[in-house]
């Protein structure tokens, strides 16, 4: 059951990377029915982060009164009316309006789609079950690069932009066979539907009364502890906070989205001069983002969070050097390193920056406060989106290609002091015994997976390892 939860709760995601996508593949054709100037083009780009920050500002408070599923079917209708509304506009400042409508459906669903996997999932595969999230953006991605390829360039806009109401419409049926979260229900005091839904999410013989007392437990705390944004800057909350945002600050700034957003014009000022060479590259650029999201999902629950990201880092940040040096010295350095060095880029994004964030931020929040804590932390990675995406054509004139990968490359250099100062290991940690390693007060960084046999389950009160 679990996997068909991930794999329909992961549908967002799939919408996400899909609308995100299709804007580079079909802005040529886009732009010869609305010529656009630089700042027109960066900020209809960035209306899908623009309007899911609003919509990550009010996810937090509309899960926790509403229900991770409820919710995620409020965002499912929003993503197909949104993708409908865009296929008919007859302006640009009309599809500014209907790509914020969809960026507001985003918003909601990049918070509450991780954080219903997460208190859903199995401990063991709790990481790669969330990762599906960023696994279908890459799938989104790749599907709306392919779409752009096999429609062409002429006057298929609207086609492209309607297509992202299918997977919208197979959302909402999806999640009408989904249970609501059986940590909200407890929440709520809906406790015989709270074991009905363990239950039926870990299988008919499953021994879920262990998991469910754990449950029980926590609320019981949090009953007794203040929730809402005020809770959030609480000592023993605040350094959960401080990781959600930070990551999502970070994974922002490496540049991904504008690399995703603006592929085939960083191509072109790769030297690559063919429109359908660029979009060809820009599918090959999606294809290898969505293989190594793969990948990493085998290694997220073997190899541990922090190895993960700290590779990334570095890697990300070795590639964006690259990227910068051969585009300041283009006689030495042939287009193909180039895009060798964008596609290891993608690789390390792929592997690390991408999934974990998503991961680490389902994880680390206290159960009265995760949707809301969730929420916040994505409004750090929706604000630094919309700023990337809507100031990289104006930073690609005003400091080129070199300048601008240069930037993102010291923001990875960051990512891994970071990382090492920062990130705690979640890898075997129950989300109970997250939270009693906040509550004991002890550095969120210095949590490391339980050694005791038997012990990966099951949390003690006060249990700080």
């Amino acid at each position: 059951m679990i996997y068909f939860v991930a794999a329909i709760a992961a549908i967002a995601g799939l919408l996400f990377g899909y609308d995100e996508g299709v804007i580079a593949v079909a802005s040529p054709s886009l732009e010869r029915d609305f010529p656009m100037s630089p700042f027109e083009q960066g900020l209809m780009t960035a209306a899908v982060p623009l309007g899911a920050l609003f919509g990550a500002i009010v996810a937090g408070r509309l899960t926790e009164r509403f229900g991770r599923r409820g919710v995620l079917m409020m965002a499912a209708a929003l993503f197909i009316a949104g993708a409908l509304a865009s296929a008919a506009v007859g302006s640009i400042q009309l599809l500014m309006f209907t790509r914020l409508m969809l960026g507001l459906a985003i918003g909601v669903a990049a918070v509450v789609a991780p954080l219903y996997i997460a208190e859903t999932a199995p401990l063991k595969i709790r990481g790669a079950m969330v990762s599906t999230y960023q696994l279908a953006i890459t799938v989104g991605i790749v599907l709306s690069y392919v779409t752009g390829l096999v429609l062409g360039i002429e006057g298929t806009w609207r086609v492209m932009f309607g297509i992202g109401a299918i997977p919208g419409v197979v959302f909402l049926i999806g999640l009408a066979f989904l249970p609501e979260s059986p940590r909200w229900l407890v929440l709520r005091h809906r406790e015989t539907e709270a074991t009905a839904s363990l239950r039926r999410l870990r299988g008919p013989t499953a021994n879920i009364e262990a998991e469910i007392e754990d449950i029980r437990r926590v609320a019981a705390m949090e009953q007794r502890t203040t929730s809402g944004v005020s809770q959030l800057l609480a000592p023993w909350v605040r350094p959960a906070l401080i990781v959600g945002a930070g990551l999502y600050f970070l994974q922002q700034l490496s540049g991904i989205n504008a690399i995703i957003y603006y592929a085939p014009t960083i191509f072109a000022h790769a030297g690559l001069s063919s429109e359908s060479t660029q979009v060809m590259a820009t599918v090959g650029i999606g294809i290898v983002n969505l293989l190594v999201t793969i990948v990493a999902m085998t290694l997220i629950d073997r190899v541990g969070r922090r190895p993960l990201l700290v590779a990334g880092f570095v890697g990300t940040a070795c590639s964006l050097a690259l990227i910068a040096v051969a585009s300041l010295l283009p006689g030495l350095f042939p287009t193909w390193i180039v895009v060798a060095a964008l596609v290891g880029y993608i690789a390390s994004f792929a592997i690390s920056l991408g999934p974990l964030p998503h991961v680490i931020m389902s994880e680390v929040f206290p159960l009265s406060v995760r949707g809301v804590g969730m929420g916040m932390a994505s409004v750090s990675n929706w604000g630094f989106n919309f700023i990337v995406v809507f100031m990289f054509p104006i930073l690609l004139g005003a400091v080129g290609l070199a300048g601008t990968f240069g930037l993102f490359a010291v923001v990875c250099l960051g990512g891994i002091v970071f990382t090492l100062t920062r990130v705690p290991e979640t890898n075997g940690s129950s989300l109970e015994r997250i939270e009693s390693h906040l509550r004991a007060g002890h550095a969120l960084s210095e949590l490391r997976p339980s050694t005791e046999a038997g012990n990966v389950n099951r949390v003690k009160p006060g249990d700080s390892r």
